[in-house]
């Protein structure tokens, strides 16, 4: 068999076996790469009234704030999935485990602004761990992997047929002038 026709096939066949896991991939790549302008993914980040690298509450008042919003489900540090300290903007945000946001001003301990955040559930929908781990491993990262093959493959099968176009080309023009004179 020719290495154009292996090259073929593996192009048939590979972009049959990785169709819908890139379908997922490439529809939850789209969504994060829009992530800071569509507020439904992921909230806009509020500023506090001071920006300083110094937050003036203490960690824990803070907290207790976030934890005084009932959508968030705090009732300890165990529930908080994420503290995102951003002092050039004087607020942190606080994200529960079940996917709410709470940004508080570092300063006053009041809170800015409550929302849900969806770009985490995305981001685990776009490798995979959103299904399960072993769908990561085992359905995702094969199909990455086939994909950077069909890529590879693609290539070659384009270079190959150019190449081909003009090899006949430059033999076409040549038997033209050989018979006109």
């Amino acid at each position: 068999m020719s290495t154009q026709k292996l090259f073929r096939m593996i192009h048939y066949w590979g972009s049959f076996v990785v169709v819908l896991p890139l379908i997922i991939m490439i529809g939850a790549g789209i969504l994060l790469m829009v992530k800071k302008e569509v507020e439904w993914i992921q909230p806009s980040s509020q500023k506090g009234i001071e920006k300083s690298a110094v937050p003036m509450a203490s960690m824990q008042s803070l907290f207790d704030a976030a934890q005084a919003v009932e959508q968030a489900g705090f009732t300890s540090w165990d529930q908080l999935q994420r503290a995102d300290l951003k002092p050039g903007k004087g607020i942190i945000k606080f994200v529960s485990a079940t996917n709410w946001e709470v940004q508080v001003d570092t300063h006053t301990a009041e809170i800015l602004q409550i929302a849900q955040r969806r770009s985490d559930v995305i981001e685990s929908i776009h490798d995979g761990s959103y299904f399960a781990d072993w769908v990561k491993l085992g359905i995702f990262l094969p199909a990455g992997v086939i994909l950077f093959v069909l890529w590879l493959t693609g290539i070659y099968l384009f270079v190959l047929t150019e190449y081909k176009k003009i090899k006949k080309r430059r033999n076409n023009r040549l038997n033209t002038t050989s018979t006109s004179t």
